[in-house]
């Protein structure tokens, strides 16, 4: 490399940018690509960069005329109109047309994954817990006292006595396997209309009522509202079964107010610690585990790194029988026939594109419009539209088959890749996915997030090092040598994979763990969150 006093450049495109599919026309910068440089790609012309690329922006590798799409994954991400090599692609020279896919192939089939032996498949140490009615035996990773309020009019209470016990009766060396004492309030119930809204709140409470991370339960009410404890406890009978866990009731009218609902909850969760602390992690094989995937605070460096990362990991999985749930609907949009084309058969591609089509016109009825959903953030760190967003976000579900597509909050029927709907909104879909059976989540961000989850540990991976170098006190790991040439997405995926193993056998925590991160909101008013 060679520098004038102009500062020009003269160096290999691969020093400084990632040319992500072989039938690309764009290289994204993954350090600042000084203006006045020469890059030197394998094969072609020198390039001449006319301006400054800061990283995770893209630049032409080639003319890419006016009307002729602009590709990155191998994939349309816009419209060109007139793009000159070594030019910084923006909003101003490439338009977001795209075209929209709804084919399906006639007879499609994928193949199922290529399993690992049984014999060879790794453990984790996790809390096993007994089926009911026929019900399969599941298995946690964490084991939390959780207190449900079954609304909005007993949150309050909810969230008193769970920080009140975790300060005057907890401690981890009095009871080493309970790993907490923790409450989900929530703004949900009570004077709520019947029908969708409150099928999605009663679905989501009774399934963290019902999650494997969680070893006891103390449900609370005040009393009169629509979705009381009687109302919950119809509904975890005819969709979940009977909780096999120590469960107490407390109603505030009943106990007559907040300070004897406090108490009554307070001399629960002291005779409840002792029988949860009697579970005891055992060897549990890998596949019984039940992924997250999410993403927050992505940059244009997220879709090269932590996210493929995240599918690397994704792909060991479901290679072992794992499950993994992969959400954010609108960050589908406009990749949705990659997701398609990679489904089992025709009928889950299908249910693919209508999960799409339903968000999409779910957003226009509110006047929304799925092609607004990166923020300014997502756009200062080159994620220009959802084309180029979303392309990347999937990545996190790796290159293994589309098992089938579950509600929000809602189990999936079967293992490997499942597509969850819900919003990108972070404080709902990460519930959603922990409802929908998650017991681990895998957590990519490139401009950083705190978030966590009340009962399950979420695991943060940066795109770059500069940002988990910044906030590593809220961040667990760092995909960013990728960028930086040291690592493989292989090598990566491997190493998250084996953090993750160690998280779930409870030997590491997980930053928003310290933190005592525990965001909760139920998406159940369907409300706009792009």
């Amino acid at each position: 490399m060679t520098t004038t006093a102009a500062q020009t450049v003269t160096s290999s495109l691969a020093d400084y940018a990632i040319v992500v599919h072989a039938n690309d026309n764009v290289a994204v910068a993954t350090r600042e690509v000084p203006a006045k440089s020469t890059l030197l790609p394998s094969s072609g012309d020198p390039l001449e960069i006319a301006a400054a690329v800061i990283p995770g922006h893209r630049f032409a590798t080639r003319t890419i005329p006016a009307g002729s799409f602009v590709l990155q994954y191998g994939e349309p991400i816009g419209t060109s109109r007139g793009i000159a090599p070594g030019e910084t692609v923006t909003t101003q020279n490439m338009s977001n047309e795209v075209p929209v896919v709804r084919d399906v192939p006639e007879g499609l089939h994928t193949p199922a994954p290529d399993y690992f032996p049984a014999a060879s498949l790794p453990t984790f140490m996790g809390f096993h817990r007994p089926g009911f009615d026929g019900r399969p035996d599941r298995y946690g990773t964490r084991n939390f006292i959780l207190i449900i309020p079954t609304s909005m009019c007993s949150s309050h209470e909810a969230q008193q006595v769970s920080m009140m016990a975790e300060f005057q009766l907890y401690s981890r060396s009095r009871f080493p396997n309970v790993d907490g004492v923790v409450a989900i309030p929530h703004n949900k119930g009570c004077g709520c209309q019947d029908g969708e809204n409150i099928t999605i709140m009663l679905r989501t409470l009774a399934n963290y009522a019902a999650h494997p991370n969680v070893g006891g339960v103390i449900l609370m009410d005040l009393g009169c509202e629509k979705t009381n404890i009687s109302i919950v406890e119809r509904y975890l009978m005819k969709n979940t079964g009977r909780l096999v866990k120590p469960v107490v009731k407390i109603g505030i009218q009943d106990a007559g107010g907040t300070a004897n609902a406090i108490s009554q909850g307070m001399k629960a969760v002291e005779a409840m610690l002792p029988e949860v602390n009697l579970a005891q992690r055992v060897p549990v094989p890998i596949s019984e585990l039940v992924l997250g995937l999410k993403c927050g605070g992505s940059d244009g460096l997220s879709g090269l790194s932590a996210n493929p990362a995240l599918g690397y990991t994704s792909d060991l999985l479901v290679r072992s029988g794992g499950t993994v749930l992969l959400t954010e609907v609108p960050e589908f949009y406009g990749a949705e026939h990659v997701l398609a084309r990679r489904s089992k058969d025709a009928e889950t591609a299908r249910a693919v594109y209508a999960m799409v089509d339903w968000y999409r016109d779910y957003a226009a009825s509110a006047g929304a419009n799925m092609g607004e959903n990166p923020s300014p953030g997502n756009i200062a760190g080159g994620l220009l539209n959802i084309t180029i967003k979303s392309l990347g976000a999937i990545a996190k579900a790796g290159s293994q088959r589309i098992e089938g597509v579950t509600d929000y909050a809602e189990p999936p029927r079967g293992r490997g890749v499942q597509l969850m709907q819900g919003p990108g909104y972070d404080q709902e879909s990460t519930p959603g996915l922990v409802a929908a059976g998650a017991t681990a989540v895998l957590f990519s961000t490139g401009r950083g997030t705190t978030i966590g989850n009340a009962i399950a540990p979420v695991i943060k991976l940066a795109s770059n090092n500069a940002t988990y170098r910044r906030m590593q006190g809220d961040i667990d790991l760092s995909a960013g040598d990728i960028i930086e040439g040291t690592e493989t997405i292989q090598h990566a995926g491997e190493r998250i994979f084996e953090h993750l193993r160690h998280v779930c056998s409870g030997e590491i925590p997980a930053r928003a763990e310290l933190h005592k991160h525990r965001e909760f909101q139920i998406w159940a008013e369907r409300a706009i969150a792009l």
